[in-house]
């Protein structure tokens, strides 16, 4: 019996192990056995982002039919498709889907049943869907494939590249033929940038919360009506701003005049400001109201092999953002001139047919879409999305904050009007462009600066910004805590400085001149990055320190980037091994954000073609192709047979 050990049971495990499942009967022999160890000291399926024990706040950014686990007709893979529903479907029909096991908290259970499509679950609610997924996978394996849950943390992985693996966990150690290491998001230590603050802070007995998840920070020391600076404007903000205001008692009430935020008397006052100085833009709540366009179309492969074809280094924004860019704006101007005609002047076949030829920096096309599109407010305009904020220098704090409240309605009403659904023709057109972008990634061919500055962060930083904003009744809420006084706009370009003579957080920005906001806590309100140099799991820290793997460093004549993520290859996610000259270790894979393929959401919209379920699939494939030729071993311990109704309560338990 061949024995395969799944360090992570989280969302990626879990698609680990479906494709598995879908892949078996065609790869793995009924002769050739194979026992699964899944371990992780978290709740299998949802792991620890997305487990239960978190605050009922907290919710997802997305809407529950944009949730899927399992491939469709739109993706491309080798190995076979298994429909499966969305987070959606599932809720409506649950009693239908095998195994199917009833959430044992009835605000959950309600939750479910009044869940709409377009809905923002809690992550409470996805959680439960993550479970059934973990548990489906389970019974879809053929009877030659059992599975062992292990709530443990792995320790300790050795072996030679030529015989069986061993996992040292808490309580015991497990023998494999192949190790998988799908751990999910991982704490690292703190940034050394952010070790002169959190020392200020230590010295004169101040609050500094290092980026963190929120489910897991601890905010109890921000004491009621204290001055906090929260630097950082995304997802991480979203998360925290409700912890330290409905969290702390506050209850928004809607009212004749809109929403209205009733303090409980808990709450700091939060500053906030970023480099963009704006939130993220919200989600959208509706649908397509034309026909959905046929993506890619300027950003496929065949226009990134022309581009790869050339001769000498690439960088990102010169070579390939144009086509990026082109493709979004298809998407945008597809459903404007779809769904929206009477705002255009020309046909959507005359304006295509010269779009098509045109660059995306031409002074042509911008000629064009003024023409065919007469409304500004209807054109797509990047530096403008960007850098909203840019120039602007307003001459007080309250100028500010009238600014940012209408620029902040603005968009909350733009996002939640079906009018303006060229922008989620844009939206699903940046999302497409993740189909060819892995391969980009790995050519090989960026400049080690256009990987740092261009890739890493401005591209990842660009398109959270657009695509991965919160529900818009965040940012209803967040203009009520604005108006109730609980949250002060800082500006762009914050500047946050340690005032030794008064042992206070000083924050400033050009949006103010001159205008600096004093507090006594400081927020970094951002996602821990992983660094592979300062990784908290135990398992990377020791094979990087004995050698046996390496972080992605990109280097050329002119920059060394390190990237802080495990090296793996491209093509089936074997871990690169140092101590193998660099080459693909035969029994150790690892999939996920920590690696070099910058894997998205472990979870998907449905029909988008995921790169994550693409990088499962062949990752499941290689796995099988390899055991269905190693020696049987002895058979393991007890297991949870396929099928079996008993996973969750076996992981509740903790026992194995």
């Amino acid at each position: 019996m061949s024995t395969l050990v799944i360090v992570g049971a989280g969302p990626r495990g879990t698609g680990l192990l479906e494709r598995i499942a879908a892949n078996a009967a065609e790869l793995l022999p009924a002769e050739r056995p194979l026992h699964i160890h899944l371990v992780d000291p978290y709740p299998p399926g949802a792991g620890r982002i997305w487990r239960y024990e978190q605050s009922p706040l907290l919710r997802m950014n997305s809407m529950a039919e944009d949730v899927t686990m399992f491939t469709d007709e739109r993706s491309t893979i080798e190995g076979p498709v298994r429909p499966g529903p969305s987070l959606a479907e599932w809720a409506a029909r649950s009693e239908e889907f095998a195994p199917y096991r009833e959430p044992d908290d009835p605000d959950v259970r309600a939750e479910l049943r009044s869940l709409a499509p377009t809905d923002f679950p809690t992550r409470r609610a996805q959680s439960a869907y993550l479970d059934w997924v973990l548990r489906r996978a389970v019974a879809d394996l053929p009877p030659h494939v059992t599975v062992s849950l292990h709530r443990d943390t792995a320790q300790e992985l050795t072996g030679p590249a030529d015989g069986p693996q061993l996992v040292r966990l808490t309580g015991r150690t497990l023998s494999a033929d192949h190790v998988a290491l799908t751990i999910g998001h991982l704490d690292s230590a703190p940034d050394p940038r952010h070790a002169p603050m959190a020392r200020f802070a230590a010295r004169h007995g101040r609050f500094h919360l290092a980026p963190a998840y929120s489910a897991d920070a601890d905010l109890s020391p921000v004491a009621p009506g204290e001055h906090l600076i929260l630097r950082g404007f995304g997802l991480a903000f979203v998360d925290l701003t409700s912890m330290l205001t409905e969290g702390r008692g506050g209850r928004f009430e809607e009212t004749g005049a809109g929403l209205v935020y009733h303090p409980s008397g808990r709450e700091p006052v939060i500053h906030v400001g970023s480099r963009r100085g704006v939130p993220y833009h919200s989600k959208t709540d509706y649908r397509l109201q034309g026909p959905p366009a046929p993506l890619p179309r300027f950003f496929d492969r065949a226009a990134v092999d022309d581009v790869l074809a050339r001769p000498g280094p690439l960088e990102l924004r010169r070579d390939f953002w144009p086509l990026m860019a082109k493709e979004i704006g298809f998407g945008h101007y597809h459903e404007l001139f779809h769904a929206h005609p009477e705002r255009t002047t020309v046909s959507w076949a005359d304006f295509l047919a010269a779009y098509e030829r045109l660059d995306w920096y031409s002074p042509t096309l911008a000629r064009l879409t003024a023409a065919a599109v007469p409304d500004p407010a209807d054109r797509l305009d990047f530096e403008r999305l960007d850098h909203p904020l840019a120039g602007l220098e307003l001459d007080s704090p309250e100028a500010l904050q009238r600014h940012l409240r209408a620029y902040i309605t603005e968009d909350a009403d733009r996002r939640a009007d079906p009018a303006h659904s060229a922008d989620l023709g844009a939206f699903l057109a940046l999302l497409s462009l993740f189909g060819q972008l892995p391969r980009v990634m790995a050519s090989g061919r960026l400049t080690a600066r256009a990987v740092g500055e261009e890739l890493d962060e401005w591209w990842f930083g660009f398109f959270s910004y657009l695509a991965s904003g919160p529900p818009g009744f965040r940012l209803r809420q967040l203009l009520a805590l604005s108006e109730a006084g609980v949250v002060r706009f800082l500006g762009a370009g914050i500047r946050v400085e340690a005032d030794e003579a008064t042992g206070t957080f000083r924050a400033s920005s050009p949006t103010v001149p001159g205008h600096t906001v004093t507090a006594t806590a400081l927020v970094e309100g951002y996602l821990p990055k992983h660094d592979l140099g300062r990784t908290r799991d135990p398992v990377l820290r020791q094979l990087h320190r004995d050698g046996r793997i390496a972080e992605e460093v990109v280097d050329d004549a002119e920059h060394t980037h390190r990237s802080g993520l495990l090296t793996i290859s491209p093509a089936d996610s074997r871990i690169l091994d140092p101590s193998l000259g660099g080459a693909p270790h035969p029994r150790r894979t690892a999939l996920g954000p920590h690696t070099s393929l910058r894997a998205a959401a472990a979870f998907a919209r449905p029909r988008t073609d995921s790169p994550g379920f693409r990088q499962n699939d062949a990752a499941a494939r290689a796995i099988l192709r390899d055991l269905a030729g190693a020696d049987p071993g002895p058979p393991p311990g007890p297991a949870i047979r396929q099928g079996a109704g008993d996973l969750a309560a076996a992981a509740a338990s903790g026992r194995q």
